[in-house]
């Protein structure tokens, strides 16, 4: 018999785009008696309620765990340690406390001394995501056929365990685990350096002579378009995951930093044999992608404010 992923009180510390998804699935799906949303911002909370996200609201982190048997840690990178601090003088021994942050190792080793049973923290990460954030960004489809990566450490309670992966699974998630070590190797390639290159290049851009910058903005092909999409992504949650995460990028940096390089060579000497094999290596790669059903249909998505 499978764990149940129903909880009766469920505390969202942070509401944005993730944390505000998984409240609308857990809404539809009644996997919830009653939500609670937490931020530092007034105005965040108000759009949760106004949007239906959750039923109470409040800026306190304390008050917003009192009584929850869940709760789901979804701020930047660099705030989840002194918001568990702050929300551990009203966690129950009892709550299963999970997150959705793209780096583990940092952010296990900042919460687990805060809280009351380090072994009921599950810590997980959901790979979905857009470059929008806010609750108003969120859509209850967000998870389905995603990866969500979970890490548990040697002591986690199975239990615990069972229960999240329960609860990702009903959201549609493909979940996978792992430690949170490989987690953040992995994660440092297809998600983190992907994010500074596109901040690189749109920083390029914008270093540009003001009439060349204009030109480029006016002519942007779909190549630039799509491509740095992503440096509109939520700029403290990144700078967050580039700080805790620094030697898994500076390392995958470092491994792209001299197959540039080599491109750059090939390109020098007019080496066209070389730019096809790779060319033809790298498309049969995003064609691996597409077939393990992890590129979004960029127009199926619902409506989202620029």
């Amino acid at each position: 018999m499978s764990p149940p992923a129903r909880f009766e009180r469920v505390a969202f510390i942070g509401i944005g785009l993730i944390n505000g998804s998984l409240a609308k699935v857990m809404r539809r799906q009644g996997l919830a008696d009653e939500l609670v949303a937490c931020a530092r911002r007034q105005a965040t909370l108000d759009k949760a309620l106004e949007l239906g996200l959750v039923e109470h609201a409040t800026t306190d982190p304390a008050a917003a765990v009192e009584g929850a048997d869940l709760v789901v840690i979804g701020t930047p990178p660099g705030a989840a340690g002194a918001v568990a601090k702050a929300m551990a003088p009203g966690l129950s021994p009892r709550a299963i406390v999970t997150d959705v942050g793209s780096i583990k190792a940092q952010l296990i080793e900042d919460v687990r001394p805060h809280l009351p049973a380090p072994e009921r923290f599950v810590p997980g990460h959901p790979v979905a995501g857009t470059e929008h954030s806010g609750p108003e960004a969120a859509f209850e489809t967000l998870f389905v056929n995603r990866h969500c990566i979970l890490t548990p450490l040697p002591d986690t309670d199975p239990a615990a365990l069972a229960r999240i992966e329960a609860l990702w699974r009903a959201a549609g998630s493909r979940v996978e685990t792992m430690t949170p070590e490989h987690h953040d190797r992995v994660l440092a390639i297809t998600s983190h350096l992907p994010h500074l290159i596109a901040y690189t290049i749109v920083g390029t851009v914008a270093d540009l002579e003001q009439h060349l910058q204009s030109e480029v903005l006016r002519y942007a092909a779909g190549g630039f378009t799509d491509f740095t999409r992503i440096a509109a992504s939520d700029p403290v949650m990144w700078r967050d995951v580039f700080v805790h995460n620094r030697e898994a990028v500076l390392e995958m940096l470092g491994r792209f930093t001299e197959d540039l390089t080599a491109l750059q060579r090939a390109i020098r000497w007019g080496e066209g044999d070389k730019l096809e094999a790779l060319f033809t290596r790298t498309r049969a790669i995003r064609r691996g992608v597409i077939a393990e059903g992890q590129a979004f249909d960029r127009q199926a998505l619902p409506d989202r404010p620029e």
